[in-house]
């Protein structure tokens, strides 16, 4: 085995390297969960962090984090660039460690932990700022929607596919002032909207699962959670395009010294943002439409809900984890 090519050694792994990731987005939202409801955003996020990283040390990867918390000088830990992982194959990872930090803070729904994994090189390293998304789900024809086009003729052309009326689409947007053209333009065309205040990877995820009500995501909202989402839709076979938003000249610079080679200003495809086999994860913190939240037990037993998709098998799982934290070598706060 050890003379095969890294990707040899990753398709032989990579079905026990999706459960390695619930257990490490498990750790923070459990970890999270503690702060949720008590007003402290950034000690909720920093318990997740703590977790998470503390959870990536037993799995088996040689991980590079390209989608993070931050520079180095700007984050302890899981900032860019920082290596995780016991050692194994080379993977690029992508991480939120709590997704909707103030939605944790406040106990509103949607709150997350989210972790993807690629093998090297197959993520775009994202800057953090703002990206334009627009994403459908599965079982669509090949390059249906246009992120240039007016969302009048996404929504026409998605309703014709979907066999719906325009009138019968749902489209989710989070809940911003720049978003009020999007909205305007979108009832004008029939179809309805569903505002949410923050979490766009697990709206981006919405809109790619059968049985949930959002036909397609759309907006502008982080460029790394663009990543993550990205990463889902690859593993359902969704679709998805993007371009990244400059407000000066030095977040072009950096978009160029993280990515060289490509076109700060261009549209971007699913295969920009995430290519190859793709292993994505999430734990729910506070619940949602997608995922519930921790549920604490009792004192030493809480219960968890997650989804985790590979996109090489298309496999989307729903995991319900019990811990007792009596066994374990960590402990939620």
């Amino acid at each position: 085995m050890e003379h095969e090519p890294k990707s040899a050694a990753y398709r032989v792994t990579d079905r026990n390297l999706a459960l390695e990731l619930v257990r490490v987005t498990e750790a923070a939202a459990i970890a999270s969960a503690h702060w949720t409801g008590r007003g402290k955003k950034n000690e909720a996020d920093g318990a997740a962090v703590q977790a998470m990283r503390h959870a990536f040390d037993t799995v088996a990867i040689d991980g590079t984090v390209v989608i993070g918390e931050g520079e180095m000088d700007e984050a302890p830990m899981l900032y860019i660039g920082e290596h995780v992982g016991a050692g194994g194959p080379a993977m690029d990872i992508a991480v939120d460690p709590l997704e909707g930090t103030n939605l944790c803070a406040k106990a509103l729904p949607n709150a997350m932990t989210v972790v993807a994994l690629a093998e090297r090189g197959n993520f775009l390293h994202a800057p953090d700022i703002y990206m334009e998304k627009l994403v459908v789900g599965p079982g669509l024809p090949k390059d249906l929607i246009d992120i240039d086009a007016p969302i009048a003729t996404n929504l026409r052309e998605l309703a014709r596919a979907k066999g719906k009326a325009v009138s019968d689409l749902i489209l989710m947007a989070l809940d911003r002032d720049r978003h009020e053209e999007l909205i305007a333009k979108t009832r004008e065309a029939g179809a309805r909207v569903t505002l949410l205040s923050d979490g766009d990877v697990a709206a981006a995820i919405a809109a790619c699962i059968e049985d949930s009500s959002v036909d397609i995501y759309a907006g502008s909202g982080g460029a790394p959670e663009g990543v993550l989402a990205a990463a889902a839709v690859r593993c359902v076979g969704g679709q998805m395009q993007g371009r990244l938003l400059f407000e000066d000249e030095t977040q072009i610079a950096r978009a160029r010294e993280m990515a060289p080679g490509l076109d700060p200003s261009r549209k971007l495809s699913l295969d920009d943002m995430a290519r190859g086999d793709v292993l994505f994860s999430a734990t729910g913190v506070t619940a949602g439409p997608l995922l519930r939240g921790v549920e604490r037990i009792s004192a030493t037993r809480a219960r968890t809900h997650s989804i985790v998709m590979r996109s090489k098998s298309g496999t989307v799982r729903f995991v319900e984890g019990r811990h007792d934290f009596s066994t374990k070598t960590w402990a939620p706060l």
